[in-house]
């Protein structure tokens, strides 16, 4: 049975640039840890935008240019870089909070050879990290998905903790 790590956007804008907080920042190491220490499959995400991000929905109600593809601010943190391309991570460009590709590449991972275990990290908890594990317990019902607070970071600390408390509602496991 297999067990993948789900990184999500522990990318420059959300750690220390345009979006990036001390929390995101502060929680770096412990992602790195995880990284190095998981065996099993990594699969991580990039949030990426074009030029155009503040003409689209997401711009309109976020208007903060963050992650334009091939910036800086897009790249993975250095640490974290290492790390997964060490353990030979798979990359997932995302345009959205969720993405269904990465959804749609784990049920067919599935299908060959049982999941176990799916657990999430990265940022931010009550965005990108919750839409990425509810749609993956949507495609993936019965397979255990759990999220580890400790490698994970919310835009503010109340709503990284509404985050985490809505996902154990919907049977995510809270590590």
């Amino acid at each position: 049975m297999e067990q993948y790590l789900l990184v999500i956007d522990m990318q420059n804008d959300f750690v220390d640039g345009s979006l990036g907080t001390k929390k995101a920042a502060a929680i770096v190491p412990d992602v790195v840890k995880k990284i190095e220490e998981f065996d099993g499959t990594i699969l991580y995400t990039l949030d990426t935008h074009m030029e155009n991000y503040l003409t689209t929905q997401e711009g309109k109600n976020l208007p903060v240019v963050h992650c334009v593809k091939d910036s800086k601010g897009w790249e993975l943190n250095k640490s974290v870089k290492e790390a997964v391309e060490h353990k030979h991570g798979k990359r997932f460009l995302k345009e959205t909070f969720g993405s269904k590709e990465l959804a749609e590449y784990l049920v067919e991972q599935n299908k060959e050879h049982e999941i176990e275990k799916i657990t999430v990290i990265g940022l931010c908890t009550d965005i990108c990290v919750i839409s990425n594990a509810l749609l993956i317990k949507a495609f993936l019902p019965e397979v255990p998905v759990h999220v580890d607070a400790l490698c994970c970071a919310g835009v503010t600390e109340e709503s990284h903790q509404r985050a985490l408390d809505a996902m154990k509602m919907c049977q995510i496991l809270i590590d």
